[in-house]
């Protein structure tokens, strides 16, 4: 597999690691913990560590071109100041729905706000849906009847949506129209089993590869362009949660992981697990996009 010298980055654990964006700008890997209700910024180079709290979990988030993120917490999109602390309401994700809450999200090459809920429930019913969401607040459902919504990331052409159920369990892939946000075409790319493990967030190289964390295996897994399985590499985790690709030259690869509700015996096995994680690619990632809410 294109991946070695995997190594654990974070000093801390976390209850539940997500969304890791790396920010060229800064220099900086960023991701949140949902249910610590935190979003964290870590240097690299520097060891430089930075935390910010907010008032309920922190599903995902992405890089705004004001400097700011975007960020959805529970029920709701917000926009938010790292350097003042700032939050502004941008808008309110089934409010009707306090079952749900918001789950994986980004960015996408049309500079929107893509995020999923997922039933907060340990039954897990098809009752969530896929979202885009507008530097103007406007909201428009894109995929109905899901149960976790998840895996979102674009092709290197940006013509292609990668997005996934882990209750599905399966990843489909859309074809994208970035100027208005338009898809069509959906297919399904594949439809992990157990021994891959059931695909949490995703990520995708510049050949056109999905990078999917297989939640319950354990398992980092790539996924060619037509769905064949490339490579499965077991990671030092019992349960990693997303991927995504930054550094310098773009070809190092963060992924987060969980440590709620793991067992005991699980742990002695995966001390590591609910740490961040870093890793060598031999093949470049697609770069983060950002969300546009600054005036043309």
């Amino acid at each position: 597999m294109p991946l070695h010298d995997i190594r654990r980055l974070s000093r801390a654990t976390y209850r539940l690691g997500e969304s890791p964006v790396w920010d060229v700008a800064g220099g900086r890997l960023l991701w949140c913990d949902i249910l610590g209700q935190k979003i964290l910024a870590l240097n690299p180079a520097t060891g430089d560590c930075q935390a910010w709290s907010f008032p309920s979990a922190v599903g995902s988030f992405g890089l705004a071109d004001s400097g700011r993120l975007v960020v959805a917490l529970r029920k709701a999109v917000h926009l938010f100041d790292p350097a003042s602390g700032a939050l502004e309401l941008l808008a309110e994700i089934e409010p009707d729905k306090p079952m749900t809450r918001c789950n994986d999200g980004k960015v996408g090459p049309d500079g929107a706000f893509w995020v999923g809920t997922m039933d907060d429930r340990p039954e897990r019913a098809a009752i969530a849906a896929l979202y885009r969401v507008t530097a103007a607040g406007a909201v428009e459902r894109k995929i109905e009847g899901l149960r976790v919504s998840n895996g979102l990331a674009w092709g290197p052409d940006a013509r292609t949506l990668f997005h996934a159920d882990s209750r599905g369990p399966w990843i489909d892939r859309w074809d994208f129209d970035a100027d208005s946000g338009a898809l069509s075409g959906r297919r399904r790319l594949a439809a992990p089993d157990d021994s891959l493990g059931r695909p949490d967030g995703g990520a995708t190289d510049v050949e056109g590869c999905y990078w999917s964390c297989g939640l319950s295996a354990g398992r980092l897994d790539r996924f060619a362009p037509d769905g064949r399985l490339l490579e499965s590499l077991a990671v030092p985790v019992t349960a990693p949660t997303m991927p995504c690709f930054g550094g310098t030259d773009g070809k190092t690869l963060f992924f987060t992981s969980l440590r709620e509700g793991v067992s005991a015996d699980r742990l002695a096995e995966f001390p590591d697990s609910g740490a961040v994680f870093t890793a060598r690619a031999e093949v470049a990632g697609v770069a983060a996009h950002k969300f546009r809410d600054l005036a043309a």
